[in-house]
């Protein structure tokens, strides 16, 4: 079995911080969080500009080639609004050490993002929606289903497809979650890869509870299959579950240091 997957999610446009050093071109503040989230144990760094409607061809190609010329060519998620920027980091991506993730399709407007991963050998996530959220699971595996065949037919194979089942609050969707983690063992039996932001099930809670609650549903999401996730690396109560999944799952091997190990994360010359 494979061990568990992290996508770092702290380049986000969201953060008032990254916003600004992508307005300025400024490589300080994603050069931190990147190397932040690498040492921590992150396998892929999501670059996310937002809708970047005017410059994003060149604002998703200066952060490709900043991000990987600073760390050893690291595997990226390409994370926007902007088909036409995805593309530009496409381009310039080098898939040395692990294909670009396209973040991401969907079943609906979206869904010729599958053809772009399939024409640029990349992986792509593919959210299980069409507009909104899935009214059951028959809907989620439906457009699981129709993405699947979309990519097979776009020269993908299985696993450059990362499935995600929309990650649901809890604080308003709390009777939805049990489905959701259902879903992922549905797609899991069949032989898929899934993924999902994992930050957005405690969205809204305080503070002090949003690491306990994302700790305690990844590891339920783990038992049914879940393959990877987007999130913060940076929080060692996460962190700390998935290692302890990982050796539960037997795709660890157990050691008494394995907490103090940081196996499976991209390596970097720092």
């Amino acid at each position: 079995m494979e061990k568990f997957m992290i996508i770092g999610e702290r380049i986000h446009c969201i953060s008032p911080v990254i916003r600004k050093a992508l307005a300025e071109r400024n490589p300080e503040a994603i050069l931190k969080r990147a190397k932040e989230q690498l040492e921590a144990g992150a396998h892929y760094i999501d670059f996310n500009i937002g809708p970047a409607e005017k410059d994003g061809e060149e604002l998703m190609t200066w952060g490709v080639q900043l991000l990987q010329n600073e760390f050893n060519n690291v595997p990226l998620a390409l994370d926007t609004a902007n088909r036409k920027a995805i593309e530009a980091g496409l381009k310039v991506y080098n898939p040395i050490n692990g294909k670009a993730i396209i973040n991401s399709a969907d079943a609906g407007g979206r869904i010729d993002l599958i053809d772009l991963a399939g024409e640029y050998q990349a992986r792509v996530i593919a959210l299980c929606a069409k507009e909104g959220i899935p009214k059951d699971n028959d809907e989620r595996m439906a457009y699981c289903q129709e993405m699947l065949e979309r990519g097979l037919m776009a020269g993908l194979e299985a696993e450059d497809m990362l499935f995600d089942p929309l990650c649901l609050v809890i604080k308003g969707m709390q009777d939805q979650q049990m489905d959701v983690l259902e879903s992922i063992r549905m797609m899991s039996e069949m032989g898929l890869l899934t993924t999902g932001g994992l930050s957005n099930v405690s969205n809204g809670c305080p503070k002090h509870v949003r690491p306990i609650l994302d700790s305690a549903w990844l590891a339920m999401a783990m038992a049914n299959g879940f393959s990877s996730a987007i999130v913060n690396p940076c929080d060692e109560e996460l962190m700390k579950t998935v290692k302890s999944c990982d050796i539960i799952r037997n795709a660890s091997l157990y050691a008494d240091s394995y907490l103090e190990l940081n196996e499976g994360g991209f390596a970097f010359n720092a």
